[in-house]
């Protein structure tokens, strides 16, 4: 998903190619449109990012996501925990590199998401494409919430990701992840929660 995460878990779905810094990385793309009306974007956080942003840089696990994407939908029994790596450039721009367990593959991606006026929330145009990305909530030293909304100019899909340190979901965080989802118009059905996979450990050595 991504992204995504990045930044979601996007494995399996279809491609496309960015342009730009990252012209000719195959890129998977949850999708295009949602099935589902309501979703909207947050307007606060409950537990605001600031000056200490920096300390959500670092490797991430996705270990849990939701989506009302119908791509996302049929695929997310499959799917399994990737990898995101978060930097900052010196403009204050969020990059991230992903990886993700594909059948046959692992699959690395790179993003860049530009600053907004707002403290954790980041913006992309790649591809004809608005992506909306929002920290929702993050302690930086175990979990993060992270917001995604797509849009191509047709019905929004919208996407919220569990990153955490460790590769295991602790129940603590996925009841924050639950209590969260609900308020961007997303539903229990729609929540995949991510086995973990050491397939592409040694791909980010």
């Amino acid at each position: 998903m991504l992204v995504l995460a990045g930044p979601y878990s996007r494995r399996q779905f279809p491609y496309h190619r960015l342009s730009g810094p990252t012209m000719g990385r195959q890129v998977p793309m949850a999708c295009d449109r949602s099935p589902v009306a309501g979703g909207r974007s947050p307007t606060s956080f409950p537990n605001p990012v600031g000056d200490g942003l920096l300390q959500f840089a670092g490797r991430w696990h996705i270990t849990a996501a939701i989506s009302n994407c119908p791509v996302f939908l049929s695929m997310k029994d499959k799917m399994k925990s990737s990898i995101a790596t978060i930097s900052f450039t010196p403009e204050g721009h969020l990059a991230m590199e992903a990886i993700f367990p594909l059948p046959e593959e692992c699959k690395k991606v790179e993003l860049l998401f530009q600053k907004s006026g707002q403290a954790g929330h980041y913006t992309s145009t790649e591809n004809q494409q608005k992506t909306d990305l929002r920290v929702m909530d993050t302690d930086y030293k175990h979990y993060a919430i992270v917001y995604t909304l797509r849009d191509r100019g047709q019905e929004p899909s919208t996407t919220l990701q569990l990153y955490t340190r460790e590769p295991d979901v602790s129940p603590q965080f996925l009841q924050k992840f639950k209590a969260l989802f609900h308020t961007v118009g997303l539903t229990e059905d729609m929540l995949a929660i991510l086995p973990q996979s050491d397939q592409c450990t040694k791909a980010l050595a």
